[in-house]
């Protein structure tokens, strides 16, 4: 996933903590560009991380504030932008203007919804542990190492108050997962301050500077030690009750992707795409096992392990996918940057694989894929079994880096709208680099091989059963061991693996936006070739990669306005 942008990571809601003030239009005198401007910039000043992540750097070392007040705060402000957006008459708006309030409001809503229905900074720790990552800091090349330290330096000097703020705000009890969750998050972040910061930056040769550091660290880390203290407290009345309810869960898909679908037809969706895939899988195994049960097949080629481990595997794929990806013209490639390969840090490992980007205002060309190695408290059976096969691992690198998360940050940082490029939907994002998975199956990668396909399909299933999970969970109809069996009967996880994914699916409930957006995006590509036929006789992969270059050129919004955009509309699914 795309680091910077997920929104999982508000008492009453927030907006009964403080009245607004009355919504202000615009200023006559602004025009729609300039208004889309100060959005961003006041969005910096609301939060400066998110402002360091993007590469405005002047906001380097400086936190949100997350006290009541503040929240409050940033509701109206959010409120206030979406009035005087919609006070812009239609006809004073041209073509890609009002494509960009469109998704300016996606924006808003995303952001609303998740502090006054969900209540989120209130109910779920997630919602703040993406802001207690330094990596920004440490391994982005964009300044010369003392002038990073002292950013570093003001970030790690706001982690006492921050952590004081989040244990204000949460209200307890607390489902039990979101506790697991948390506190194996923090405890991460407790050793890394204490043993992996210094080593980054021992070249600095400033002695002030490095007892600064010292001092820095120490404090964030006894933070963490606090937060993790007080989240462990909390097992004690820990619940079960984490599930959004169907309402809530459908205002969701409203409020954020624009999709507004019944919840019976969601689920018939998500089980005709597992049938589908579970389908091609028994295709798939009666190649590569024959006479062998599809547990068996999946085992048989999860156990044949990348050379030198996950991180030393996936290094050596990435120059094979590029290549693919440009001999196949699956979607164009515009730039000569790579992507480097790393183990994940003790603080994030609570999913396999993800992707940091340098955002759209960056001028450095550091993006690190990141692995994640077992947890070392499983059995020894269950981490060697966490480490996925050679194929599967093909995969995961497609999805995050060859065509997937890193390629489409390639074309949204060079967007001509900045406001498009810094804000993506987790549909189009997650959902792109789902897609990719199975397009580069389509487009031939492996050439017809049954263990790289095995490979590919594990993955659809996983997301698969995310999606049915997330609609039962949250329906209330499946329980979170309910979601685990599954997990390991239908997407052949091994049992760490199903039990951090049913886990996942409480506190990030919109996991299920990976298939729906490949599917939403299956469906587009099927449309547009409609209206976009290639000549009779010709293969139609041939049209495919003007398709991907229209979908990856307008950022990362919503689909279904995506949709209206490149082909008038029509039906999502």
């Amino acid at each position: 996933m795309r680091s910077h942008r997920i929104g999982f990571f508000i008492v009453v809601l927030l907006g009964a903590c403080a009245k607004a003030p009355p919504p202000a239009p615009a200023a006559r005198s602004e025009t729609w560009p300039e208004f889309a401007q100060r959005f961003i910039e006041e969005s910096f000043r609301a939060d400066p991380y998110f402002g360091v992540q993007s590469g405005r750097h002047e906001f380097d070392g400086q936190m949100p504030d997350w006290s009541p007040a503040a929240l409050a705060g940033e509701v109206a402000r959010l409120k206030r932008a979406r009035a005087q957006a919609a006070a812009f008459p239609a006809q004073a708006l041209d073509e890609d203007e009002r494509f960009e309030r469109e998704y300016l409001y996606s924006v808003i809503d995303t952001e609303l919804f998740a502090r006054e229905r969900a209540r989120r900074p209130y109910t779920n720790p997630a919602w703040y542990l993406g802001y207690l990552d330094p990596d920004v800091y440490l391994n982005r090349p964009y300044a010369p190492l003392a002038q990073r330290l002292r950013g570093y330096l003001g970030f790690a000097r706001a982690i006492p108050h921050l952590t004081a703020e989040m244990r204000a705000n949460l209200r307890t009890p607390l489902p039990t997962s979101f506790i697991s969750y948390a506190s194996d998050s923090v405890g991460g972040f407790a050793d890394f301050f204490r043993h992996d910061v210094a080593a980054v930056f021992s070249a600095v040769p400033d002695r002030d500077l490095q007892a600064q550091l010292a001092a820095a660290d120490e404090a964030a880390a006894r933070a963490m030690d606090e937060l993790k203290g007080w989240l462990e407290a909390q097992r004690a009345t820990g619940t079960q009750d984490f599930a959004l309810g169907t309402p809530l869960l459908l205002e969701m898909l409203r409020a954020t992707e624009r999709v507004d679908l019944p919840f019976e037809q969601l689920q018939a969706i998500g089980r005709a795409d597992l049938a589908r895939n579970t389908q091609a899988l028994q295709e798939a195994c009666a190649r590569y096992l024959p006479h062998g049960t599809l547990a068996a097949c999946v085992s048989r080629m999860q156990a044949h392990k990348p050379g030198g481990g996950a991180v030393e595997g996936a290094r050596a794929q990435l120059a094979q996918l590029r290549a693919f990806v440009i001999e196949h013209r699956v979607v164009s490639v515009p730039s000569e940057q790579q992507a480097q390969v790393a183990e994940a840090p003790p603080y994030n490992r609570s999913n396999f694989a993800y992707i940091n980007t340098p955002g759209p205002y960056e001028h450095t060309e550091a993006s690190t894929y990141f692995i994640a190695p077992p947890d070392p408290r499983w059995t020894p059976k269950e981490r060697a079994e966490y480490i996925p096969g050679r194929a599967s691992l093909l995969y995961t690198s497609v999805h995050e880096v060859w065509p997937g998360h890193f390629l489409q940050y390639l074309h949204s940082n060079r967007s001509a709208s900045k406001l498009e490029a810094l804000w993506w939907s987790y549909a189009f994002g997650e959902g792109w680099a789902h897609y990719g998975e199975e397009l580069m199956w389509e487009e031939g990668l492996g050439d017809g091989d049954a263990e790289q396909h095995v490979g590919q399909l594990v993955n659809a299933l996983e997301r698969n059963v995310r999606f049915l999970s997330a609609l039962g969970m949250h329906g209330g109809t499946m329980s979170v061991s309910q979601s685990e069996q599954m997990f390991r009967t239908q997407a052949f996880l091994d049992p760490g693996d199903a039990r951090q994914q049913a886990e996942r699916g409480t506190y990030d409930p919109e996991y299920l936006k990976y298939t729906l957006g490949k599917l939403m995006i299956r469906k587009m590509r099927e449309d547009w070739m409609r209206q976009h036929p290639v000549a009779p006789g010709t293969d139609p992969r041939t049209g495919w990669q003007a398709f991907h270059d229209a979908l990856l050129a307008h950022g990362s919004p919503p689909l279904p306005l995506l949709r209206a955009r490149l082909l008038g509309g029509g039906a999502l699914l």
